[in-house]
Parts: structure tokens; C-alpha cells; sequence
């Protein structure tokens, strides 16, 4: 995945940390960070070959820039789906 593009409206969140998320909880991640930037489209980017470690999402489609804001809610979501603290597909 080719890192921020702003010229096509494409960024990366990138975390502070890598969190290990289950399939499930990828897919809401990358859900929640879809709707949250009103992007396009969001892609969870994976920090090693096993899938289960997630270091950010890759989002496209947006109008202008990921905010601070924006990228610190995603990651604490991300946060909250890898300690089984809440979220998940039941999110929204």
C-alpha cells in the first residue's frame, strides 16, 4: 500500500503501537475508520505476515486531510477492539 497521497485523497493512520486484532475485529476497524473519515474506502494495514498485528489503516476517497483528532479515535478504537473492551461489528 503506497503511504499519504493527498493528491488522491488517500492516507495512512498509522499508530503509535501495533495492536493484534481477530478477523472480526479487522473489519470493524477498517468499517469504523471508513465512516469516521467519510473515506471511500479503509484498509487495514498489517504489521507482519501472520495478519493478526494491525500498525494503522489506509483510507481513500477523502475531501481533505485526517485530523489529529481523527487519527487518535481510530487508534483508541483500535485500542478498545484489541482489549476486548468494547466496539466491534456492533459499533455503529
Amino acid at each position: 500500500m503506497p503511504h499519504s497521497r493527498p493528491e488522491e485523497g488517500c492516507y495512512e493512520i498509522d499508530f503509535e503501537a501495533s495492536v493484534r486484532l481477530d478477523e472480526a475485529a479487522e473489519v470493524a476497524l477498517e468499517d469504523y475508520a471508513r465512516v469516521l473519515t467519510r473515506a471511500r474506502g479503509a484498509e487495514a494495514l498489517r504489521a507482519d505476515d501472520e495478519g493478526a498485528t494491525v500498525r494503522g489503516v489506509h483510507v481513500c476517497g477523502l475531501g481533505s486531510a485526517v485530523t489529529g483528532a481523527l487519527r487518535r479515535d481510530v487508534q483508541d478504537f483500535a485500542r478498545s477492539l484489541a482489549a476486548g473492551t468494547g466496539g466491534g461489528l456492533g459499533w455503529s
